[in-house]
């Protein structure tokens, strides 16, 4: 088995286990427990620092970021809906998909705030904060872009989208989840917080990435758009 069967194959059963885990009825969509992660990371920082009593500065940047790309996803969500997570689920499909990913965002929100001392980066404090941000910013505007581009262009006519952000990467709003998430792990700057993004970007988004090349490959002029395009990078061709 090749290492693209073997992702593939991954992301079966991750499909299983986040949404037919145990059988039974499926009474609750995919999006409510993730909209419910993402609404409840703001209050969750937010207490995590009364708890702690940490309101040193990256704390209270960690919640304006981390919080407010929740509120970001909230509203991209009641404007224009990922379909993708719109199915209904197990109960514990939807339990393992909160377990199993989501919650662990909320780890890499502890690892900060629990900390007695102030993280050691290895550039000057206010220069790695602007970096962060930065980061995060710019991958929220790809996410959205990507996104909207995606769900409005598929209303009007189906197929390829060869054009906007998409005329240079294949999976735009995986590199803003990757951007996004990526600056918080900068901004926690622990071992387990690259940990808890590496895996999610290794077990979680590498199968879907190739699932979704797998199902549009069915196109014509995919193998031409595929040559003229890059992965997540418009430098990273393959």
């Amino acid at each position: 088995m090749s290492v693209t069967q073997g992702l593939l194959k991954l992301k079966q059963w991750t499909q299983y286990l986040t949404e037919d885990l145990l059988g039974g009825p499926k009474f609750w969509k995919l999006s409510w427990v993730i909209n419910f992660q993402k609404a409840g990371t703001l209050f969750l920082v937010l207490a995590l620092m009364y708890l702690y009593q940490n309101f040193r500065t990256e704390a209270w940047l960690y919640l304006a970021l981390h919080g407010g790309y929740g509120l970001v996803w909230l509203i991209k969500d009641v404007c224009f809906p990922d379909a993708a997570w719109q199915k209904k689920v197990t109960l514990a499909g939807g339990l393992m998909a909160f377990f199993g990913v989501l919650f662990w965002y909320w780890v890499m929100a502890w690892l900060l705030v629990s900390s007695a001392a102030v993280p050691s980066y290895p550039l000057d404090d206010n220069l790695w904060y602007a970096l962060c941000v930065l980061l995060c910013l710019v991958g929220c505007v790809i996410m959205v872009i990507a996104d909207a581009q995606k769900f409005y262009t598929l209303r009007i006519q189906k197929g390829l989208i060869k054009d906007g952000i998409h005329k240079y990467i294949r999976h735009p709003n995986y590199l803003g989840e990757m951007m996004i998430y990526g600056a918080f792990a900068l901004l926690a700057w622990h071992w387990l917080a690259f940990v808890i993004i590496g895996s999610v970007w290794l077990l979680v988004f590498v199968p879907n990435m190739l699932a979704k090349e797998q199902s549009l490959s069915r196109f014509l002029e995919w193998n031409s758009y595929k040559k003229s395009t890059g992965w997540v990078f418009p430098f990273l061709r393959f």
